[in-house]
């Protein structure tokens, strides 16, 4: 596992941490013993756990499929951009014709923001670059709703996970601390408000 955090030192949960603020992502890295697991993480970790043991007996309907083998809590790496993260769920479908990989990001959100998007992003470029089959789109499970939003993984997408990474590692590279967020009421519910001394 230290081998792991070593050369695939961003994990995937990182990404939508960085796009809600770049600050507490850089805390969390180094003050990694800093932050403790809070109630609401708990039960989002306890909510994907319960999705995905409904998951199995579901059909594949909300994904607009009929057919497809689904693997659940897929290990993966991308050694190009020191990334590694577990997919809740990946489909494997040749419904059209052709193989095709969806990744499935289960949410305890009602909302399919941006900084998710992200991750769903990021998990299709490694299935795509680890085993050379190309990557279209991915889902989001809004889990209080019982919803799948459908994500495509277009260039605009790919290119922003890009841009995004290459800071991450930009600020691990020279250790310097980030800009902090542009919506500083962020900042009244954050345990880190402590460290920025700049915005509060």
């Amino acid at each position: 596992m230290l081998d792991d955090t070593l050369a695939f030192p961003i994990r995937v949960s990182d990404l939508k941490q960085w796009a809600y603020c770049p600050r507490v992502w850089y805390y969390q890295h180094c003050l990694p013993d800093v932050r403790p697991i809070t109630y609401k993480m708990q039960h989002g970790i306890e909510a994907g756990l319960h999705t995905e043991e409904l998951e199995q007996r579901r059909s594949l309907r909300l994904y607009g499929l009929t057919r497809g083998v689904r693997t659940f809590n897929v290990a993966l790496t991308l050694a190009r951009l020191g990334l590694r993260g577990n997919a809740d769920m990946v489909i494997d479908t040749n419904e059209q014709g052709e193989r095709e990989l969806i990744p499935v990001d289960f949410k305890e959100s009602k909302i399919a923001g941006d900084h998710v998007k992200l991750q769903v992003a990021a998990y299709g470029l490694m299935l795509e670059e680890t085993l050379g089959i190309p990557v279209r789109r991915g889902f989001l499970y809004l889990i209080p709703l019982r919803q799948a939003e459908e994500i495509a993984i277009d260039n605009r997408l790919r290119k922003k996970v890009e841009v995004v990474l290459q800071g991450m590692q930009r600020v691990m590279t020279h250790e310097t601390m980030p800009e902090p967020t542009s919506s500083l009421s962020k900042c009244a519910v954050c345990e880190f408000r402590r460290f920025c001394n700049d915005v509060m």
